[in-house]
């Protein structure tokens, strides 16, 4: 699930993968490009979202708000003001818009979404994700099996997540973990429960599991994961705050649906 590192050259016309990792992209749903991100950027990226999430400033979304287990009972409870995600992080700043916007992104996303040849924009969905997700010591929340597109509404359910690693992410402190070749696979209904999270008492969702990879990241790692692929994360056991930037995308000819909440804010052009 690797491919090489940032190293390694990638220029105009030049691809940014081989043959083998886009079919291993479209085997597994899943990439871990080691080394992607510039450390510099990378600092800077963690050190404005520290003094953002020191000024509290918004746009926030809070542990209670969303009520996944381990999370608050409410915001007026302790650690009720506990922060889940710093949203908009396009509009937070140069550094934010220089991993998530790149030229050398969007030919990576180009070479993994377009497969007639026929050239499309990669465009960065803001309604959706566009956000640094922060994992607190005290007060996380353990996120359970889920696919991202379950709320999302587009003409295809083909988009693909950049998950930027600001930290090192390991178990302890509540890194993704995956379920390769889930994005390929259609579930019946009550292979889910009310909200959508895979039912892990069911003997079939039990061998699925059996089959989950957990990436361990160091920072400046960066996964690219489909839109359909189940994916899971625990609770921050440590005592330091895990910070990861995550944002998804989409061709040009895969609209979001009119009137729906992946239409409500315009997307960004990548690369």
């Amino acid at each position: 699930m690797n491919i090489r590192p940032r190293s390694a050259t990638v220029g105009p016309g030049s691809p940014a993968l081989s043959a083998d990792e886009r079919a291993t992209f479209e085997r597994d749903g899943l990439l871990v490009v080691r080394g992607w991100s510039d450390p510099a950027v990378v600092a800077q990226v963690r050190d404005e979202t520290n003094r953002q999430l020191a000024a509290r400033q918004p746009p926030l979304e809070l542990e209670a708000e969303v009520g996944y287990p381990g999370a608050p009972a409410s915001t007026v409870t302790a650690g009720g003001q506990t922060v889940r995600r710093l949203l908009r992080a396009h509009d937070r700043g140069e550094p934010f818009r220089a991993l998530a916007a790149s030229a050398a992104l969007g030919q990576l996303l180009r070479e993994l979404m377009v497969t007639d040849g026929d050239p499309q924009p990669v465009l960065m969905a803001q309604a959706h994700h566009n956000c640094v997700m922060t994992k607190m010591p005290s007060f996380s929340s353990q996120t359970n099996w889920h696919q991202d597109v379950r709320y999302w509404s587009y003409e295809r359910p083909e988009l693909v997540s950049a998950w930027f690693a600001l930290g090192r992410e390991t178990e302890e402190n509540g890194c993704l973990s995956f379920i390769p070749g889930t994005h390929r696979m259609n579930f019946a209904r009550d292979r889910l429960d009310d909200a959508l999270f895979l039912r892990q008492e069911r003997e079939d969702n039990r061998a699925l599991l059996a089959t989950a990879v957990t990436p361990q990241l160091e920072p400046g790692d960066l996964v690219l994961f489909h839109c359909r692929l189940f994916h899971a994360a625990g609770r921050n056991r440590t005592q330091e705050t895990k910070f990861s930037l995550v944002c998804t995308y989409r061709t040009g000819d895969n609209l979001p649906l009119r009137g729906t909440k992946s239409a409500s804010v315009e997307d960004v052009t990548v690369g």
